[in-house]
């Protein structure tokens, strides 16, 4: 079913008997696949409000993400959080929605600078699990009333609502970036030379590390201020060695669309995973793990590993020793989603008993598969 308008939505949730398996590009099949019928809100699609000088975008969820790019990219804007497309990780076609960035709260290496998807949020529309049109939020980032559904949406996988239209802040984009590369570090000393540049007052707005290849950090901004940030940065890593700096614009896009969008793990086989943990512990996580490649995103607070299959148990247990989370984004392994503390889980229940009393929505998409 792909219904056309947020009535036809409402009408088809209200009235139906049995499971719904909400997507929307399909690009995204990360957990349990519900065996419900197939609801898209691919047809749900349009920029219905675009103010820059506001910074300020309204789109119905089924809107193509590279459309809302390029009205953006038209105005010297963007979306700050930089979302990941998943297709070439997961072998997956279709085309990536607003909605869908949203309801999986994707983010990309930016959110060390400027924060998630969920921060960027102002406003939703969604249809709940009982066939109600909800309203929360607006166009300006001020919501001091009632419940803050907006945060809730975002990440909730479709779980608690179907997404109609999403209203985000926006913010220009900058006329110049550089990339500072360090080459030679183990794990431990990358993620070192990370924290320390992120500590510092030179505005990273990337940090990575690819064992065996480099530690890349990235400044945004004004040619000036990027060239002169990018020299004090070289000179206050120099003991972690000698920085090569990138300010080649479409060498630096292509260097961190690859580290968003994990390429170096496009077309191979084996289980990936996402790991969140404390930076200063991701190092002795993967040290532990027998047989994986890792990629570091966000300074090491996020760890990306491919792992041969049957390695959920162990990724796991070493997770967990630390606080951190683990989701199996792609692979055979049962739970996608880390298991949650009992006061969390029961919190979570309530949340859906309260949104979708008849448990329609993405039924089994966080639970064993």
């Amino acid at each position: 079913m792909t219904p056309e308008t947020e009535a036809d939505l409402a009408e088809i949730i209200k009235t139906a008997d049995g499971p719904l398996r909400v997507i929307g590009g399909g690009t995204r099949p990360i957990g349990g696949v519900s065996n419900g019928v197939r609801l898209s809100t691919s047809a749900l699609r349009g920029i219905e409000l675009y103010e820059p000088g506001a910074l300020t975008l309204v789109a119905r969820a089924g809107t193509p993400l590279e459309e809302v790019e390029a009205a953006l990219a038209r105005e010297g804007q963007r979306l700050a959080f930089e979302p990941m497309d998943h297709r070439g990780l997961l072998g997956t076609a279709g085309t990536p929605t607003i909605g869908g960035v949203v309801a999986a709260n994707v983010s990309g290496p930016r959110r060390v600078q400027v924060g998630a998807c969920r921060d960027f949020l102002l406003g939703v529309r969604f249809v709940d699990g009982a066939g109600r049109i909800v309203k929360n939020g607006g166009r300006v980032m001020k919501n001091v009333t009632g419940y803050d559904l907006v945060k809730l949406m975002a990440g909730s996988y479709g779980t608690l609502g179907v997404l109609t239209e999403v209203a985000l802040k926006v913010l220009p984009a900058p006329p110049s970036a550089a990339t500072i590369a360090l080459h030679g570090l183990d794990d431990a000393q990358a993620v070192r030379a990370l924290s320390q540049a992120l500590g510092s007052p030179f505005e990273i707005s990337g940090a990575a590390h690819l064992p065996g290849k480099a530690t890349l950090l990235r400044i945004e901004g004004f040619a000036a201020s990027v060239a002169y940030r990018a020299g004090r940065l070289a000179a206050l890593l120099a003991p972690f060695g000698a920085a090569e700096v990138e300010d080649d614009p479409d060498a630096v896009a292509a260097t961190w669309r690859d580290i968003r969008d994990v390429a170096a793990f496009h077309g191979r086989g084996g289980d990936v995973w996402r790991l969140s943990v404390k930076p200063s512990d991701a190092p002795g996580i993967v040290a532990a793990l027998r047989g994986v490649e890792a990629l570091y995103d966000w300074g090491g607070g996020l760890v990306w590993l491919l792992a041969p299959p049957g390695h959920g148990h162990a990724i796991r247990k070493a997770v967990d020793a630390k606080g951190g989370h683990a989701t199996r984004v792609r692979g055979a392994w049962p739970e996608a989603f880390h298991p949650l503390p009992a006061p969390v889980a029961a919190l979570q229940a309530g949340l859906r008993k309260r949104f979708d009393p008849r448990g329609l929505l993405n039924p089994g998409l966080m639970a064993r598969v």
